[in-house]
């Protein structure tokens, strides 16, 4: 192309094979071999006006031997000479086309044609490389509110771009070690999502890092914590039970070892829709009480169906002969019951099954919650808060897949049952989520409820305006499934083989040698793959405006410092407790 000036002679090489995704080219001179290098782009002939675009995968120099011509061989004692071939392996990424009116090419991740035999191959390299980046950022460019991640490693000067609506549309996930940087790439990407003028996203904060980001754009929420049972703050969330559906229901209350479980399972589904049932005949509600089932998000009261299971458990029948005698189930729900009375006075679960719960029981409830959870920035009261950052960090452990799960269940049939010319679509950010969405959850556990919703989003959430963005230390225990949907992967440094292998077989096979890079990566780098990402190339992630509370401590700098720390009282009170929230002084 004229814009990079190239001539006949500028050529290091000329192509040898063809295949369908790659080419082998031949290197004319040993002094061209010596300047190449893995992973930088490369530009070969094509169609007049374009020219294919590749990135070398492969450097070989082979020795192969001269035949011997007849003379030579009929001499005693004739050695072969050896000469030796040069050749590099180069995977094809794209078509450049030329533009008119001066402007610079435009580049698309398309193959329209594969290159011929003998076509000339060019490196991208010095000025050439620097009008090919900036070709790739401007079209980028011109989405109009393009994402930006920070700069590509090839050349600092260029901006790296994604491409916001096929990064979400086609999910992402963003995989790093403990350490490299992940944090802080999460947190460039909530930014740029919350400066837009509609955003909508719910990010699922497990550990409480995302609390620093702040801006009109964020919107800050907890789950409600023991110590905020009596007077939450306007920022807590309260989950009540009933929107846990029949699944959860059963993973939360029933005791999977017990001899009976089946029967329980089937009591607990008929007694929570004739609790629903109840209800709605009590607010006369009749148009719902013909079309609800027992998964229909329908208030109802925890001490009815306490009250049923106390009433079976306890229930006494006439015998054969008039005399009583014990029914089907007298005696065999007693640790049923203890076991949904002790899930119900367990204040770390507060949220869930809170006290006074006959004063929450409204069917406009539940708007409320979607409109604090659901709605875009023009749509929230304040015109503030299109990006919902929910700090799960005093959710206890073992109920935590379920409650991230219910949220992210409530986002999905919102979505589902909003007609389509009315959906706003949103993004469900999922931090560590190795821990709510494990590639191994026993059956029917809380774990597996969980594992089920996600993989529903992954494989249909698109349809529904639903993208889901996936982050993990641990990609190798995350759902195949969950992330075998994310065509766009932001890998920072990993050291683990069976992570890197994870990530490998995610990518195509023209492709992989990218992964080769993963162990090396410094902290803030990042290799970028995927329908979002014009060129796929390492990735310098600039510095995010608020950084994230995921500090790496300074251990042997913080030892070397004389000085007090304090703190543990404070520890164990916040432990006895089970908040981080301060204590709550009652005024004097």
């Amino acid at each position: 192309m004229d814009l990079f000036r190239l001539n006949d002679d500028d050529a290091f090489g000329s192509v040898l094979n063809v295949d369908s995704g790659s080419v082998t080219v031949q290197v004319f001179d040993p002094q061209s071999l010596r300047k190449l290098q893995v992973q930088r782009p490369v530009l070969l002939h094509g169609r007049p006006g374009r020219a294919l675009i590749g990135m070398i995968k492969r450097i070989t120099r082979k020795a192969e031997p001269v035949k011997a011509t007849a003379d030579e061989a009929d001499e005693d004692g004739a050695e072969q000479e050896a000469i030796s071939v040069d050749a590099v392996e180069i995977a094809l990424i794209g078509t450049l086309h030329a533009r008119s009116g001066g402007r610079r090419p435009q580049f698309k991740r398309a193959l329209e044609a594969v290159p011929e035999i003998d076509s000339l191959c060019f490196s991208l390299d010095g000025d050439r490389l620097s009008i090919f980046m900036k070709a790739v950022s401007e079209v980028s460019e011109e989405m109009g509110h393009p994402l930006s991640l920070g700069c590509y490693a090839l050349d600092p000067s260029a901006t790296a771009y994604l491409n916001g609506d096929r990064l979400f549309q086609r999910h992402v996930g963003i995989v790093g070690s403990t350490g490299s940087g992940k944090s802080w790439t999460t947190a460039r990407l909530l930014e740029q999502m919350a400066a837009l003028p509609n955003a909508n996203a719910i990010v699922f904060d497990v550990h409480g890092e995302y609390g620093t980001l702040t801006g009109d754009g964020f919107r800050h929420l907890r789950i409600a914590g023991p110590g905020d049972l009596d007077a939450p703050g306007d920022n807590v969330l309260f989950l009540p039970h009933w929107l846990l559906g029949a699944d959860a229901l059963r993973a939360l209350l029933v005791d999977r070892s017990d001899q009976i479980a089946p029967n329980q399972t089937m009591l607990l589904r008929r007694f929570v829709r004739e609790a629903k049932e109840d209800f709605l005949g009590a607010v006369g509600d009749e148009d719902l009480l013909k079309a609800f089932t027992v998964d229909s998000p329908i208030p109802f009261r925890l001490q009815i169906l306490i009250r049923k299971l106390t009433d079976l458990n306890e229930e006494m029948v006439d015998g054969a002969n008039g005399k009583p005698k014990q029914g089907d189930y007298h005696g065999k729900l007693s640790r049923m019951i203890a076991r949904l009375e002790a899930r119900a006075e367990d204040r770390r679960l507060g949220f869930l099954f809170p006290e006074g719960e006959d004063d929450d029981l409204t069917l406009e409830s539940l708007g409320e919650l979607a409109v604090r959870l659901m709605a875009g920035r023009c749509d929230q009261p304040d015109g503030k808060g299109g990006v919902k950052i929910i700090d799960f960090s005093e959710v206890p452990s073992d109920v935590l897949p379920l409650i991230v799960s219910m949220v992210a269940g409530l986002a999905f049939s919102i979505q589902q049952w909003t007609p389509s010319q009315r959906r706003h679509p949103v993004a469900l950010v999922c931090d560590e989520a190795h821990n709510y969405i494990p590639d191994q959850a026993s059956e029917d556990s809380e774990g597996r409820v969980a594992v089920r919703m996600f993989e529903r989003i992954a494989k249909e959430g698109r349809k529904y305006g639903l993208g889901l963005a996936v982050i993990s230390q641990r990609p190798a225990e995350v759902s195949r499934t969950v992330i075998s949907q994310c065509n766009n992967i932001i890998a920072m440094r990993l050291t683990n083989p069976e992570d890197q292998s994870r990530v490998r077989a995610l990518l195509p096979d023209t492709l992989s040698g990218f992964t080769d890079f993963l162990p090396t990566l410094d902290t803030g780098e990042a290799v970028v793959v995927g329908d979002a990402s014009l060129l796929p190339s390492r990735v310098r992630i600039a510095p995010p405006r608020s950084k994230p509370d995921s500090r790496t401590f300074d251990f042997w700098q913080r030892w070397s410092a004389a000085e007090e720390i304090g703190g543990l009282t404070q520890a164990v009170d916040a432990w006895r407790r089970q908040s981080l929230q301060p204590a709550k002084v009652d005024p004097v």
